[in-house]
């Protein structure tokens, strides 16, 4: 047992050296471009960043100081945000141009609906905030850990279309999952105020729409994101953006698989829970 924790505590160890000097790397490479190139507009990445680091302050100083508890007030708080503001983008510019023209090829990929390119830049900061957080407090585990892979790619992908200005509307897309990402966020708050039983209307109700937005925001937004992809392969110039958007749904089509299974795990776990007694509790 003392052998196993002092292995899996190396590998914490060496999995958050890692992950801070790519988020360090990162944030030297976003800051080259503000100074250097006069990227002024990537200035709401450091806005969004500081933004969710000041909700984690008032969080932590009024509320709770749980590290967890913290880490997912103000991931629930992203999610609500980032929701309110792609549904807002997409309704925006449907009522402007109509479907067919919002999802043309050229309009996806070389140009950027209003609001969109700092409503990216503001959840890039998120991400980059949401690392630091997790690697400062430890909320993760193993040598490859799987929700700092998840940050990761999305900075890759995130700061390298902001820094070249292409694929914005699709980015903006992706994030459309954060519908559901609001009731992974609500679950555990709740659980974690105590409120646990399966038979509630409330949690049945939570369970409907955690399934709902699970299948319709999240996986299956990201598999038509994908197709979309393939068929509009030839249409992409030379260069970096269709492989890197190909690697970047590839990416969170599997941890969508992966997440899909700790869910029904999870509903499995909480609908039974006196058969699961002698396991490890969430």
């Amino acid at each position: 047992m003392a052998r196993s924790n002092q292995s899996q505590s190396k590998n914490n160890e060496k999995a958050g050296t890692f992950f801070v000097a790519t988020l360090v790397l990162w944030l030297v490479s976003v800051i080259f471009e503000i100074v250097f190139n006069q990227r002024k507009e990537l200035l709401f990445i450091i806005a969004g960043a500081c933004f969710y680091q000041t909700a984690n302050w008032v969080i932590r100083s009024f509320v709770s100081h749980d590290p967890i508890f913290v880490n997912t007030s103000v991931s629930l708080l992203h999610s609500i945000i980032t929701s309110v503001s792609v549904v807002f983008i997409l309704v925006n510019q449907w009522l402007k141009n109509g479907l067919n023209e919002m999802f043309d090829h050229s309009q996806l990929v070389e140009n950027t609906w209003p609001w969109a390119y700092p409503g990216l830049c503001f959840s890039c900061g998120y991400f980059a905030y949401d690392q630091l957080d997790m690697l400062h407090y430890r909320l993760y585990s193993g040598l490859i850990p799987s929700i700092l892979v998840h940050h990761l790619i999305l900075l890759i992908c995130f700061t390298l279309a902001l820094y070249r200005n292409v694929t914005i509307n699709y980015l903006i897309l992706t994030l459309i999952c954060e519908l559901h990402s609001i009731f992974l966020h609500v679950r555990k708050v709740r659980r974690m105020a105590g409120v646990r039983d399966a038979k509630s209307r409330v949690v049945r109700v939570e369970w409907v729409l955690h399934w709902f937005t699970f299948f319709f925001a999240r996986l299956a937004s990201h598999v038509l994101i994908t197709i979309k992809l393939i068929k509009d392969a030839p249409k992409f110039e030379k260069g970096v953006e269709l492989p890197l958007a190909l690697f970047g749904m590839a990416g969170m089509n599997l941890l969508n698989i992966f997440l899909a299974i700790d869910l029904f795990n999870a509903f499995r776990r909480e609908k039974n829970p006196q058969q699961n007694d002698h396991r490890h509790r969430e």
